[in-house]
């Protein structure tokens, strides 16, 4: 770690959100083509912890620390509702959509990137976990336009990553400037699949930059 310089650089933007169902079992691995979803503006990542103490002689003899589930708040623009439907798991009928008494959302599987002004950029996956619909909030048109937007909730568990000797709830990668080759290995571990630009980059015989 020595030898290798570090990033200082703040993040200033967010892009590229993707998400896909994924099979119930411990691999994890996407069942169909991950979806994007653009436009995403801000995301909160919390991983509650406590420090679980024993103590003895008339002090603390041991500590432990215990992790609950990690919290991803997402909020873009516009949540489509093609995408609220699978992600919430919503019923469909006839070109109408909505929350049964007993809605079963499935396990999904996301990843999304920090950016930096000199194009070096972080990617982060989630595993494995379930989102949960937030709350809904409008306000009439008045004299000037504001543009609104639509948030939601998730909690995520680990699961087995290939790689790995335990059991991961999010990875975090970084790319220098004009790279995408941990980006594409974080894409494939989060989704099992190829990253569709880099897919793209092979089909053309050259690489497509992020």
């Amino acid at each position: 770690m020595a030898d290798k310089e570090k990033n200082y650089l703040s993040f200033t933007g967010l892009t590229h959100f993707y998400y896909g169902t994924t099979k119930s079992d411990d691999t994890g691995i996407t069942e169909e083509q991950a979806e994007r979803i653009k436009f995403l503006q801000n995301i909160n990542i919390s991983t509650p912890q406590n420090i679980e103490k024993a103590y003895g002689d008339n002090g603390v003899a041991e500590m432990a620390t215990s992790t609950e589930a990690t919290q991803l708040t997402t909020q873009f623009h516009k949540l489509p509702i093609e995408d609220r439907v699978i992600i919430y798991g919503w019923e469909t009928a006839n070109g109408m959509h909505g929350l049964s008494n007993n809605p079963n959302p499935p396990y999904v599987s996301c990843m999304f990137t920090k950016t930096m002004e000199d194009g070096s950029t972080e990617h982060i996956g989630f595993t494995k976990g379930k989102f949960k619909i937030a709350d809904v909030e409008g306000n009439t048109k008045g004299e000037s336009v504001e543009f609104s937007s639509d948030s939601t909730e998730g909690e995520f568990m680990s699961r087995k990553v290939e790689g790995f000797d335990k059991d991961m709830t999010f990875i975090i990668v970084a790319d220098e400037p004009g790279e995408t080759e941990n980006r594409d290995k974080l894409y494939k571990a989060i989704f099992g699949m190829e990253h569709p630009d880099a897919t793209k980059g092979n089909e053309e015989g050259e690489d497509t930059p992020s």
